[in-house]
């Protein structure tokens, strides 16, 4: 019998390797079959939303004052002309009528025709985006970098003179709206100290101005939201353990405290990613960026009812799109979420 035991040590190791793949395949599986269902459920909520964003744009942008046939065509067109433009533009059927035809150019993602120029929308969107997502992308990089320092020296000095001139500042960089912020800024380092560009984006230092102006505020929000989960995370019981068992105050901050810490600014940026591209409309505008912003501050200027539309529709996709990879990236970070363990 001695010369069967090692032929049946290993016949044991490897049903016992197959057991542990068999049970770490089910915890896949469970956790797959969560992280799908949560997605299904995010999702399914984006239609009732998109119709409704859909819906109140149409009917807003239609009961803006103005008459686009008379922008393109002047005061003093010919009856004639101006009936003929108003049927090549659809304008002569109802209201309803040209929701529905709205509608289904939507199913088939066309987003119509500029009325000015005769340019599809998704070409003109598409021809401005890059400006608009590189403007986003610098000034989140911005309100990174002023906001993780500010945060984390306001909790580390909690009720001191630092946290309360931290907590200062972020609330006046709240309060600062980007139309008057930018016009402030363009005064003091392109007009009297002539360091950066007023407008445009021909040189590289032309992004910054706009940039700092779209992601001040972001900054402050970050930087409170920062403190308060941090501070929460200094209060926890495995930072108490870790300084129990000898860790220094500013290495249990840092290995274990600020981790933690960071899993709220997952959802910040990824909202805050979408709402950039609404707060770029005024920043755009203010600094003659030639982005989604200008586009739709130009189209309005116009009565260009499809590049108003579309470029709105456009945003408020992206912004539904941002919330849902927030809620994605959150449910992996925390299983809590994917089995409604927080009432989600």
């Amino acid at each position: 019998m001695h010369w069967m035991q090692p032929k049946f040590y290993v016949n044991c190791s490897f049903v016992i390797l197959l057991c542990k793949v068999a049970k770490f395949l089910k915890i896949i599986k469970v956790c797959v079959l969560a992280l799908l269902a949560f997605f299904v459920k995010r999702l399914l909520w984006i239609f009732p939303t998109a119709f409704g964003v859909v819906t109140l744009t149409f009917f807003l942008v239609h009961i803006v004052p103005g008459d686009p046939v008379e922008v393109i065509l002047g005061e003093h067109a010919l009856p004639v002309d101006r009936k003929r433009l108003v049927e090549s533009l659809g304008l002569h059927l109802p209201l309803l009528t040209q929701f529905k035809v709205f509608v289904q150019q939507l199913l088939v993602f066309d987003l119509g025709t500029s009325f000015y120029s005769g340019t599809p929308v998704m070409e003109m969107i598409a021809m401005r985006l890059p400006a608009t997502a590189y403007l986003a992308g610098v000034a989140i990089l911005f309100a990174m970098v002023m906001a993780v320092p500010l945060g984390v020296w306001a909790a580390v000095h909690q009720n001191k003179w630092q946290d309360r001139l931290a907590l200062t500042f972020s609330m006046l960089a709240f309060a600062m709206p980007s139309f008057w912020l930018g016009p402030v800024l363009i005064i003091i380092f392109a007009l009297y100290f002539q360091l950066l560009p007023v407008s445009g984006n021909e040189h590289w230092s032309s992004i910054i101005l706009p940039a700092f102006t779209l992601g001040f505020a972001m900054s402050a929000m970050t930087a409170r939201l920062l403190r308060t989960s941090l501070l929460e995370s200094m209060a926890s019981d495995y930072v108490k353990t870790a300084r129990a068992k000898g860790l220094s105050f500013n290495r249990a901050v840092q290995r274990h405290a600020f981790k933690n810490a960071l899993l709220p600014l997952v959802t910040v940026v990824f909202l805050q990613a979408g709402a950039l591209l609404t707060g770029a409309i005024l920043t755009e505008a203010v600094f003659s960026w030639p982005g989604l912003g200008s586009l739709i501050v130009e189209a309005l200027g116009k009565r260009d009812y499809p590049t108003i539309q579309g470029c709105v529709l456009f945003i408020a996709f992206v912004y539904m799109l941002m919330t849902l990879l927030s809620d994605m990236v959150y449910a992996l970070i925390d299983p809590r979420l994917r089995y409604g363990k927080e009432g989600v």
